[in-house]
């Protein structure tokens, strides 16, 4: 598919925009005056293939901890910041690589040009975040309540007040839990700028009703090529948010990393326990980086011919599975057998190793 153009950026070495691979990012959930703590959210979110990770950054105490953290973490780390500007520098000051921040909300004239003086000494890139749960009086008061054109209007606010400063390392989202006004409102910005775009569905909800929101609002946008960056917002372990994401870029063929599962939705002719089957063999393949498709089918009807589709499959029977690998009829499987039998092939064809 065609990407819509964007200028590029670099936060911490990771490139955004410009044709570069659309980017998953996360935030983590810890306090991040907790150092031990953030650090190994951070290292699960690495391992689970994040490549921006953001931390909110609510004080001073916060804004020292980057610097520690940034010690101990090999991912870009991206400073969220409202209204004190002094948070900002601060963070600058200890090593972010990024900010999210709104420049209408976070001071006058003079502080933003002191954020943004840092900011060009460093590097760093400045994404401008809005959301449609918090725009300004006088932008609510004009359209009545947030619309897409409210969102944008505001966006192109803060935009203006960096590029008067002749500061253009931005990005930009406008997040909203409505998916259908988060996506009328990101066609409506890319076609008045050139930035780079975060895509989000904010405040998605739960596993189930997140991901079935976030995967129409990412999903539509980046099918007609807007999208540099993305973060699937779920009510869950942030982990849980990169595998979405993956999936999500995996289906549109935009991103391939790891395994692709494919199972049948199971009926009364499947003669094997597919459900703890199938849980079993992604759990203990969930760290695999390497592209690759697995079947595991409940039923002789679809079971065998996607199985023979798949890099490795397993056809499963009555008390066994038939295994396939690259198309090839390779031996029968006793049913207490199967996971332990493909799991151990898939981590032979891949040159399986733990995270570290």
């Amino acid at each position: 598919m065609k990407r819509r153009y964007s200028t590029q950026i670099d936060i911490g070495g990771v490139k955004i925009g410009g044709g570069a691979p659309v980017v998953v990012q996360s935030m983590t959930n810890t306090p991040p005056q907790d150092v031990a703590a953030t650090v190994k959210q951070i290292d699960r979110l690495r391992c689970a293939g994040c490549e921006l990770v953001r931390l909110a950054v609510p004080d001073m105490k916060a804004a020292s901890a980057i610097k520690e953290i940034k010690s101990e973490v090999s991912l870009p780390i991206i400073a969220d910041i409202h209204f004190d500007y002094r948070l900002a520098l601060a963070a600058i000051e200890n090593g972010a690589d990024g900010l999210r921040l709104n420049p209408g909300n976070i001071g006058g004239r003079k502080k933003i040009r002191e954020i943004v003086a840092a900011a060009r000494s460093q590097g760093i890139p400045i994404r401008i975040g809005v959301n449609s749960g918090s725009l300004n009086r006088a932008i609510l008061k004009k359209y009545g309540h947030p619309t897409p054109d409210a969102m944008v209007e505001s966006a192109m606010n803060h935009v203006r007040i960096l590029e008067d400063l002749d500061f253009h390392l931005i990005k930009i989202s406008l997040k909203s839990s409505d998916v259908l006004q988060m996506i009328s409102a990101y066609r409506l910005l890319s076609e008045k700028v050139n930035y780079p775009l975060h895509l989000g569905v904010t405040e998605a909800g739960s596993l189930v009703s997140g991901t079935v929101k976030n995967s129409l609002g990412i999903g539509l946008l980046l099918s007609e090529g807007i999208g540099d960056t993305i973060r699937v917002s779920l009510t869950r372990d942030p982990v849980d948010e990169v595998k979405v994401a993956y999936e999500i870029l995996k289906a549109l063929g935009l991103r391939q990393r790891g395994v692709d599962i494919i199972s049948c939705p199971t009926c009364g002719r499947c003669q094997i326990d597919l459900l703890t089957l199938v849980e079993t063999i992604e759990n203990a393949l969930d760290q695999i980086t390497t592209p690759l498709k697995i079947a595991i089918m409940g039923c002789v009807v679809n079971g065998p011919g996607e199985a023979k589709e798949a890099d490795i499959g397993i056809a499963g029977g009555q008390g066994h599975g038939t295994l396939f690998k690259k198309g090839r009829l390779i031996k029968k499987v006793p049913e207490s057998d199967l996971a332990r039998i493909l799991i151990k092939e898939v981590k032979q064809m891949v040159n399986y190793s733990e995270c570290q």
